[in-house]
């Protein structure tokens, strides 16, 4: 068996609770380190590099509460999750580390599947918030690069790239309602659904589609920039014609970005902002629009926004409807799956639900409930 990536802390003054979790734990290859108690185990974790504490609660000198307190104090450390060790006697101060940032609690004694699985499941919530982070801090450094050489140096971005932009910043100035910060979610929703997906094993998707879709993902609507005032915005039922002309933007979009690619060819950016703007209203039974695409032959960056713009629409409100409840959101995307939606993606969504309402929650819009 190939060594585990994952190195863990057991923090227990009691030498037998720590040869117990030793070999417990070793049949799943963890690098192991331990501490006899909390002045050692803040040592360690300043200098080392864990991804999971098993933190005894009582001990002398300094107990895990008050080890737990310095890390979740820290915001270098913060991150590191914490499962408390605790005899079950002790359930008040479970809950008090829990409200404190602990991930989670084992009680003594020790259960093998009970404490694999509690391991394994803050090892995976370890290695989302990692991916995660990582990813944002190569967006941000992407977009403070972006912004540099557009400042000292315009006539050095290559052609592709100053049409798109030019593209973009022109439909930027789009009446339509639904732009910035739905935009904003919208990317932010695909990128998390993206490696959900990933780490899932559903598809196989590279760092470059990642950041093809965070890029690509706000131009899924740039069409509506032909349809006229009168049915973009308004408040009612569209008619059947009105309809008709609405469901156009996914081609007028389509058509536009495919003159820029005519222009300047191999940009996987664009190609994908093709895909995306074209069919990101293709439904998984074949029932959407423009061309009743089904299943697989939909395009995976359109499928993908297709839920994350469905789900920003339902919980945010518009002129013609009030939010919904995150709650409510979820409830009618599950009942979409297989219809509207593809059911690997239904599937990846429920699992970060939570992800898609705090990003809702950090993006909200003055007048929108």
């Amino acid at each position: 068996m190939s060594p585990s990536p994952y190195s863990l802390l057991i923090v227990d003054d009691m030498e037998v609770n720590r040869t117990l979790l030793d070999r417990l734990l070793k049949k799943d290859n963890f690098h192991l380190s331990f501490a006899e108690d909390g002045h050692e185990a803040l040592e360690k974790i300043r200098v080392g590099n864990f991804d999971l504490v098993l933190l005894d609660i009582m001990m002398p000198n300094l107990d895990g509460i008050q080890v737990l307190s310095s890390l979740k104090t820290d915001e270098k450390l913060r991150h590191i999750p914490v499962i408390m060790i605790s005899a079950l006697n002790e359930m008040d101060n479970v809950v008090r580390c829990i409200e404190m940032g602990a991930e989670d609690y084992l009680p003594k004694p020790f259960n093998r599947i009970l404490l694999r699985a509690r391991v394994n499941a803050s090892l995976e919530k370890k290695r989302v918030h990692d991916l995660t982070e990582d990813y944002r801090r190569r967006i941000e450094g992407h977009n403070s690069e972006l912004k540099t050489r557009v400042r000292e140096q315009v006539r050095e971005i290559a052609s592709t790239q100053l049409a798109t932009i030019f593209a973009m910043s022109k439909l930027a100035e789009s009446r339509d309602p639904e732009t910035g910060q739905h935009l904003e979610r919208v990317r932010e929703y695909c990128v998390i659904l993206a490696i959900k997906l990933n780490q899932g094993k559903y598809f196989n998707i590279d760092a470059d589609f990642i950041e093809n879709i965070y890029a690509a993902s706000p131009l899924h609507d740039i069409g509506k920039v032909g349809v006229p005032d009168h049915v973009l915005l308004k408040p009612g039922k569209l008619t059947d014609e009105e309809r008709t002309l609405m469901e156009t933007h996914s081609t007028v979009g389509a058509e536009t970005l495919r003159a820029v690619n005519d222009q300047h060819p191999g940009n996987a950016f664009v190609s994908m902002g093709i895909d995306i703007a074209e069919s990101h209203h293709e439904k998984w039974d074949g029932s959407g629009y423009p061309q009743k695409l089904s299943g697989d032959a939909i395009p995976l960056s359109a499928r993908i926004v297709a839920l994350a713009d469905v789900y920003d629409a339902l919980t945010s409100k518009r002129c013609y409807k009030d939010a919904f409840s995150h709650e409510k959101a979820v409830g009618i995307i599950q009942s979409e799956n297989g219809r509207h939606f593809d059911p690997r993606l239904v599937e990846a969504f429920c699992l970060i639900e939570q992800e898609f309402k705090a990003i809702q929650t950090f993006h909200y819009e003055e007048g929108e409930e």
